[in-house]
């Protein structure tokens, strides 16, 4: 028997462009996983693709991190960014001349962002059509998410309509870019309820994924080594618990490893300020810059320095036990299943880089090892369902995988206002749109209205607001984007908001250029 790893990385960014500033600490979010997470993978991609490593890997790219990089303001806000680190890397290496450790690491690091910035020229700044080669070279499949990554189980609660738009402007964003209309979808948070399956099959959605107990409570019979086969014709995926608890478990996951670099200690933490100031995100307050000389180590004595072939060697390690781990489930599963079992290992894209630096080495170590056993290979789920099986069928329950794995980290009591103002002011869009479109002035309004609400209904700022770690800036896009949206719906009845307001938000909140407010239809 042969079982069918299934590697899927959702990449993820709410949507932040701010024109009116040159540098903002929230933007850093977009050019620290450009640097740490997307260009690492594609590197390492390509050179499985050109080394002919036989490797499949499903990746969903969001519709906001897609507009995101191919936004021209926000890709020439990055090279420069970059091209400071490589500066500040060179500096580093001066200034650790009496630190033979530390300045060989500020060597490599300057080493490395040279290379990624000419990594970043080959493919023309276009990372989406970068991604885009490799899955007509047959080695990714693409897949996308709702629109702005709703929380689309509460968005069915009190709007029907905006689960459809969420959907339908998620899967034709993702064909506009690429080509071609993906069968899968990323449901956002991983949260699912039935009622959400007529919305996918309409929109010619094949196969989705859920949390591990949205299939097992389900009294799925293969449990997560098959997918489920819903009413209404869809393939449900469960996430194998097994394989997540070693790369996501704080207890014994593989990035808590003494010998990996330690997310934490950043030099734009550590380093002195003036000294620092020219590289920061923002000019009045500190924030990462990427280079980090510690390793995680342990006990609570002083980090040591970090040692990158150490890291590889762990990397290495940890590629090996997790193979094996699957090839010792497919043993025991043999005389069980009557068909291959299947392991769907879903991750965020951002853990590998950006959380943990050596992920993209773990990721391709793991695609090496795998293409080289013939008890496992890799696919997709694409592929899976395309090519047939007696699926177990059933209906998973409502689930998510956020934390204790339901509702409670969006409907907490931080953020359910946020729920309360969405749940008001969602049904209003439809019902403007059945009055007053029709002409050109009312069409432009309503599709910026759209945009609006969109942005709004994205379940980044609720679970910002629950960690805490940005929540003024969270609250307050959720107000900025719901009173434009109020001020924008007042417009077809009662004589327009001025245009300056109109043309303010279209060129700051210009997502979605093709977006069609009938989607609300």
């Amino acid at each position: 028997m042969r079982g069918r790893l299934l590697l899927l990385l959702h990449a993820h960014l709410p949507f932040v462009r701010h024109p009116e500033h040159e540098r903002f600490l929230e933007e850093s979010w977009f050019h620290e996983a450009v640097t740490e997470v997307y260009l690492p993978l594609l590197e390492r991609l390509r050179r499985l693709r050109d080394e002919g490593v036989p490797f499949r890997l499903a990746l969903s790219l969001s519709p906001t991190l897609v507009a995101m990089l191919r936004d021209r303001l926000l890709c020439d806000r990055w090279r420069r960014r970059h091209e400071a680190l490589i500066e500040l890397a060179e500096q580093e290496v001066i200034r650790h001349h009496w630190q033979p450790a530390e300045r060989a690491l500020a060597g490599d690091y300057a080493a490395e962002l040279r290379g990624l910035i000419a990594l970043w020229d080959t493919v023309e700044g276009d990372l989406p059509g970068a991604f885009a080669e490799l899955e007509r070279a047959g080695c990714l499949e693409l897949l996308t998410t709702a629109a702005t990554h709703a929380v689309l189980p509460l968005l069915a609660s009190h709007s029907p309509e905006s689960v459809r738009a969420q959907v339908e402007i998620g899967l034709a964003e993702h064909e506009r870019v690429f080509g071609r209309r993906p069968t899968g979808f990323w449901l956002p948070e991983c949260a699912w309820a039935p009622e959400l399956g007529p919305f996918l099959q309409a929109a010619g959605v094949e196969w989705f994924v859920v949390e591990t107990h949205g299939l097992m409570q389900a009294g799925a019979t293969r449990g997560v080594f098959a997918p489920l086969r819903t009413p209404d014709g869809l393939h449900a995926f469960g996430r194998e618990p097994t394989s997540a608890q070693q790369v996501w478990s704080r207890a014994i996951g593989y990035p808590g490893d003494p010998r990996y670099r330690d997310f934490h200690h950043d030099l734009g933490y550590e380093g002195e300020a003036e000294y620092l100031r020219p590289y920061q995100s923002t000019p009045v307050a500190r924030g990462p810059v990427g280079l980090r000389y510690r390793a995680v180590t342990g006990g609570v004595g002083p980090k040591a320095v970090y040692d990158p072939q150490a890291a590889q060697a762990a990397v290495v390690e940890h590629a090996r036990h997790f193979v094996s781990a699957r090839l010792a489930q497919v043993r025991l599963l043999a005389g069980v299943l009557p068909e291959p079992p299947v392991f769907l290992c879903p991750y965020d894209a951002e853990l590998f880089g950006h959380w943990w630096h050596e992920g993209p080495d773990f990721l391709e170590a793991v695609m090496r090892r795998a293409a080289e056993c013939d008890a496992l290979e890799l696919r997709t789920p694409g592929e899976v369902t395309v090519n047939g099986g007696e699926w177990q069928t059933g209906e998973p329950l409502a689930s998510t995988w956020g934390k204790g794995g339901h509702l409670g980290v969006w409907l907490g009591p931080e953020n359910e206002w946020i729920q309360r103002a969405l749940a008001e002011a969602s049904p209003q869009l439809p019902a403007a749109i059945r009055r007053v479109a029709g002409t050109v002035a009312n069409d432009r309004i309503l599709r910026q209205a759209a945009r609006e609400l969109l942005l709004a209904q994205a379940s980044d700022w609720p679970f910002i607001l629950h960690t805490g770690t940005s929540p003024g800036y969270a609250a307050d896009r959720v107000r900025h984007h719901l009173e434009s949206f109020r001020r924008l719906l007042e417009s077809p009845e009662g004589g327009g908001v001025g245009s300056r307001l109109l043309t303010d938000l279209e060129a700051k909140d210009n997502l979605f250029r093709e977006l069609d407010p009938m989607a609300w239809r």
